[in-house]
């Protein structure tokens, strides 16, 4: 079969597009980033003993926004990952300017970021949603900053499900529309247009830890499960691009850099632009059938699946920017939307 007309794009390491730091030494190289499967892999082509980094974009449950503190739902598998480059002329010009990854998701869907990096070996990352930085609220920019408590260190961060809005806790990542009013780039900007994640990775400068493993790797790990979720739901029609919103609240810390900002090389970081679009966009993108509906928290409850605890009270946790609290949940501006609107349809003119 000619591998043009293979549903993953070949080779299956497939490179991405990504940008650098601005002031990149000129006999440095800057990381290397490629889609293997649907796992991003981040590698230093400097040190090619040193295993690769690498992230996953998890599906998983949409915790309820009742108030409570939710603990953390496993994987329900990868979302699957396509380089914009692969799609050619169908990727809108924006979005091949941009270049990096492409993937699909359901209109209030949620999604975690799971992290694994050796564990002699870690790497720095700042996640944006919207070019607003999902740990501190800042707007997302390329530095590494001394006191500035605005990026993840894995490990030990294993994963990352949401905004840092609270102390031990998060709220959720939940994929809406932009033009909704409803994503954490809407209210923080005041505008919607840029949506989408975006990752920076940076790696150690040299010396400060081993360039070839010391000893076997033992890494942490929750538990990703690949379920047949019926397709139960037709999804609202969404517009063309999608970025992230607040949901439940849920148990989880953000570890302090236990290495301090001056041990990462910025210099060499790669910038990784992830692209969400609406799933059901995904087929006229790819050719590829879209993905299942996500599971509801009822059919999660009634299938018995687990929920997860992490002990790590030694590790400490980020302190809370106070930007967080302006921040609604989509669930609190949609039922606000719909309350405007019955008051309206309800109002003698």
């Amino acid at each position: 079969m000619d591998p043009k007309h293979l549903p993953i794009p070949y080779p299956v390491t497939t490179p991405v597009t990504t940008r650098t730091g601005a002031t990149m030494p000129n006999n440095a190289l800057p990381l290397s980033v490629t889609i293997d499967g649907d796992t991003v892999k981040i590698s230093d082509p400097l040190l090619p003993k040193v295993p690769a980094t690498t992230i996953t974009l998890q599906r998983t449950l949409r915790i309820p926004d009742d108030g409570r503190e939710w603990p953390l739902p496993p994987g329900l598998g990868n979302f699957p990952l396509r380089t914009v480059e692969s799609l050619g002329d169908k990727a809108p010009a924006g979005m091949r300017q941009r270049g990096g990854i492409v993937v699909p998701i359901y209109q209030a869907e949620a999604l975690w970021l799971s992290f694994n990096a050796p564990d002699w070996r870690p790497m720095a990352i700042k996640v944006g949603a919207g070019m607003v930085n999902a740990v501190n609220a800042d707007p997302l920019d390329g530095q590494l900053r001394r006191g500035r408590e605005d990026y993840l260190v894995t490990p030990p961060q294993p994963w990352l499900d949401g905004f840092k809005t609270g102390e031990g806790t998060i709220s959720q990542f939940v994929a809406m529309p932009l033009g909704s009013g409803t994503t954490v780039e809407g209210q923080l900007t005041g505008a919607e247009t840029i949506g989408g994640l975006q990752l920076m990775v940076a790696g150690p400068k040299p010396g400060r830890f081993p360039e070839e493993p010391p000893h076997r790797e033992v890494h942490a790990m929750r538990a990703s499960m690949s379920l047949e979720m019926p397709a139960f739901l037709r999804m609202p029609s969404a517009a063309p691009a999608m970025g992230l919103g607040a949901g439940g609240r849920m148990t989880q810390k953000l570890y302090p850099d236990p290495h301090g900002a001056d041990t990462w090389d910025a210099t060499r970081a790669a910038r990784i632009w992830i692209h969400l679009v609406p799933a059901p966009f995904w087929t006229a993108l790819t050719g590829e059938p879209r993905p299942k509906t996500p599971a509801t928290h009822e059919q999660y409850v009634a299938h018995g699946w687990p929920w997860f605890a992490v002990y790590d009270e030694p590790l400490g946790d980020m302190a809370v920017d106070p930007r967080w609290s302006a921040v609604k949940t989509v669930q609190a501006l949609t039922d606000s939307f719909r309350t405007v609107t019955q008051k309206v349809t309800t109002t003698n003119w």
